[in-house]
């Protein structure tokens, strides 16, 4: 058992670290770094199609794998 969540935590390790590298960037350069905060905090930028896709997968695996993380680490110490 304890084997099997070790490679299903590999597994969403490496799926997290794929999905967050597929993203694009939030901000192009100096322009964006100035007026992206704003664009982002009045919603101006709503993600679509495969950046809506890709942010979801993003926090199903990011929450995948720290519930797998805590439930390893209980297993490693028993």
């Amino acid at each position: 058992m304890e084997i099997f969540l070790k490679i299903l935590l590999v597994i969403f390790s490496v799926g997290l670290i794929a999905v967050v590298l597929l993203q694009k960037g939030k901000s192009a350069g100096l322009s964006g770094a100035i007026t992206g905060g704003a664009e982002h905090l009045f919603g101006k930028q709503k993600a679509r199609g495969l950046d809506l896709f890709l942010q979801r997968l993003t926090i199903l695996l990011a929450v995948g794998f720290f519930v797998l993380a805590l439930v390893v680490s209980y297993f490693v110490q028993q």
